[in-house]
């Protein structure tokens, strides 16, 4: 345990408090690689683990090293806040340890997982594997799919370098000799249609027995002689630009969608921040390719292999290398042929993603747009895109003449083009649709109904912990609670009032929402335990959530580890706080669940002398969530499902002895092992077997 003198009564975080976040993030991705090669996962899980630090890595640079470039451009002097940094040696960090993962993850590519399948009869052909019995097939589709839409562009002083779309894959290609027009060209550019699949599937009598993929790159680099007739071709070399793909929008414009619609097409030629180039690529070349996009030699990455493996597929038709399928179960509240309406009368229905099935979301909404007795409905949107049932059932709900409300935010992350389609969709079935508050994403996950029942009106309501989403429903965990309470149905109508309409701030009675009361009621909570153990009882605090940044909520269980509360957090992927300190946080343990399903469930629990308290919520502990969206955090008063919740959503992942990481006071995670003769113990896995 490291030794620490840290000020009991500061809040002023450094270094030695404060591990800076952007470097927490690239260790979960690195925690996410990890699975890749672990032999325990089936071979074709391990390959989609792959693809996901893949696209994991690519967001890192799109938003968190783009803005980090940013901030040192504007002046090289900075520091971040809290951890005291400098940019400069954030980002030296950043590449350093950026480059020895994607080196790893080449690795674990090329001697694990290819060869595996390869043993399951599964090829991938690269440039170096086509044989003579592949050529002419290759030939033909060539000369069918792929000539057509390529268009290979010269460099010459006509021909300036072109602009390349970010994460594009594109060829390099070195020339010898004279085109059509008597001009000396040296060098080409060959950008790889997108149009076309980045896979392509040989047929049986081609490849035999096994399955042979080749990748198009190969296909291109085998005839890419053809596109520059009567001049030889020397090279041609893959090459991917990552660029600065976050959007900025002002605050003061006059309509959301269209301003979005315009800084879309920006995302896609945004300020280079990463260069991945194929190993075999001269230094001539690749010092070429990073003066075009003015990057330094620490954004270089050279790959040995395919350079754009986000797009790799694994569907392939082998259920014998994927987990075993799993079927989603239901409440035992819902299992009765019951109206939702009729058993939330009586009781509050937990769901449990994705060992629940979200199939009660839906059948809610659907009883709720076709129900004559429904009169509004109203639901806030971040991502669920166009061909999603929700949004069907909310148009339908809308052409049956129900009051359908949308909160629809626009601009999450990479879904706004969606988001902007599913507006479009309610608005033309008749649904009011609102685009939240601007300065302020609308992050809470509620549903509203209204009906009229026996001449009086009784409201019902689902708060959830994730999005509307059917597909990240059975990939990620999250939780969602179905009520009539008349409290919380209120609150729920007072957040869409605020959302929807112009007024002050509403005193809620149950709920807490960001921004305005959930921060100071968490640091409430935590003081409280502090209390209660300077007075000798018992206090305890477990928080499950994706994200912990904020510096003051650190602090705060920073001093309430002093005060002797017991503290475990679970967290998914960021953390910045440093467990274990020896006179900070002794009483403070960390760990991180990385297994088959994404953990997403935000849970806060404060022992609070015997009478327990316990929250889900939509917020994770960051400033953005508390500050900057409108969130929602929802009590658990009913003893069965708080007991549920505590028992299988915290006690359940503290036990976790093989997906569970563990984060050590100087930063580092060590995943834990079962000790001598102890079982095997995965949280997800007793989640799977149980029977609800």
């Amino acid at each position: 345990m490291t030794a620490l003198n840290v000020p009991s009564n500061s809040s002023i975080h450094t270094l030695k408090t404060y591990i800076n976040r952007d470097l927490s993030l690239l260790e979960f991705h690195k925690r996410v690689l990890a699975q890749a090669k672990d032999t325990e996962y089936p071979l074709l899980e391990r390959l989609n683990f792959l693809i996901i630090f893949s696209r994991n890595l690519d967001e890192f640079f799109e938003i968190r090293v783009a803005s980090l470039i940013q901030q040192f451009e504007l002046s090289s002097h900075n520091k971040t806040r809290p951890d005291n940094l400098f940019i400069s040696e954030i980002l030296t960090t950043i590449s350093k340890l950026a480059h020895e993962a994607v080196e790893e993850q080449y690795k674990i590519l090329n001697y694990n997982i290819l060869p595996q399948l390869q043993g399951n009869g599964v090829n991938f052909i690269q440039h170096g594997d086509i044989l003579q019995k592949h050529k002419a097939w290759i030939k033909d589709y060539f000369h069918h799919e792929v000539q057509p839409v390529v268009t290979p562009i010269s460099l010459d002083p006509a021909h300036p370098f072109p602009r390349l779309a970010n994460k594009s894959l594109n060829f390099i290609v070195t020339l010898e000799g004279n085109d059509a027009f008597g001009r000396k060209i040296d060098l080409a550019i060959v950008p790889a249609p997108r149009s076309l699949p980045r896979l392509v599937k040989l047929p049986t009598h081609v490849s035999g027995e096994a399955e042979h993929y080749i990748l198009l790159s190969a296909i291109i680099q085998q005839h890419i002689h053809e596109l520059f007739p009567g001049v030889t071709t020397t090279g041609c070399y893959q090459f991917r630009v990552t660029r600065n793909a976050d959007l900025t929008v002002s605050e003061d414009v006059e309509d959301l969608a269209i301003a979005l619609k315009g800084e879309l097409s920006s995302r896609r030629f945004g300020r280079a921040v990463r260069l991945e180039v194929n190993k075999a690529c001269p230094e001539m070349i690749t010092d070429y390719l990073l003066e075009q996009f003015d990057l330094d030699q620490d954004q270089l990455y050279l790959v040995n292999g395919p350079v754009n493996l986000a797009r790799f597929i694994s569907n392939f038709n082998l259920p014998e290398l994927r987990f075993p399928p799993y079927v989603q179960k239901l409440p035992k509240g819902l299992y009765s042929k019951k109206s939702i309406f009729e058993v939330l009368k009586t009781e509050d229905v937990l769901l449990h993603h994705p060992f629940h099935s979200f199939a009660p979301v839906i059948k809610l909404l659907k009883e709720a747009a076709r129900d004559p007795h429904v009169l509004a409905i109203k639901q806030t949107l971040y991502r669920s895109g166009v061909d999603s049932e929700i949004v069907q059932v909310l148009a339908e709900a809308a052409r049956n003449g129900k009051e359908v409300t949308a909160v629809i935010e626009l601009r999450a992350r990479f879904d706004e083009e969606s988001n902007i389609e599913v507006a479009n969709v309610l608005q033309e079935a008749g649904a009011v649709v609102v685009y939240g508050i601007v300065g302020y994403k609308t992050h809470a996950k509620m549903i509203l109904i209204v009906r009229r029942e026996i001449d009086k009106i009784k409201r019902y309501v689902h708060l959830g912990t994730g999005n509307y989403h059917a597909t990240n429903a059975k990939i990620y965990t999250d939780y969602g609670l179905l009520t009539s309470d008349a409290d919380i149905c209120e609150d729920v109508h007072k957040i869409f009032q605020e959302l929807t309409g112009m007024g002050k701030t509403i005193k809620l009675e149950k709920l807490f929402h960001a921004p305005f009361t959930l921060h100071s009621q968490l640091l409430e909570l935590i003081q409280q335990e502090i209390k209660n153990s300077k007075a000798g009882k018992k206090a305890q605090i477990i928080i499950k959530v994706n994200a912990l940044t904020e510096p003051q909520l650190i602090h705060e269980l920073y001093q309430a580890s002093q005060a002797g509360v017991q503290i475990d957090l679970i967290v998914r992927s960021i953390c910045c706080l440093r467990p274990q300190v020896a006179g900070l946080s002794d009483n403070i343990r960390v760990r991180s669940i990385v297994g088959r399903y994404l953990e997403h469930t935000r849970v806060y629990y404060f022992y609070n002398d015997g009478d327990s308290k316990l929250y889900c919520a939509s917020a994770d502990w960051m400033g953005r969530n508390l500050f900057s969206r409108i969130e929602t955090c929802f009590p658990i008063e009913n003893k069965k499902i708080r007991k549920q919740i505590l028992e299988e959503g915290l006690n359940n992942y503290l036990k976790d002895n093989r997906r569970a990481w563990e984060l050590h006071a100087d930063g580092t995670w060590i995943q834990c092992q079962p000790g001598s003769g102890q079982p095997v113990y995965i949280a997800q896995q007793q989640l799977m077997n149980q029977i609800f």
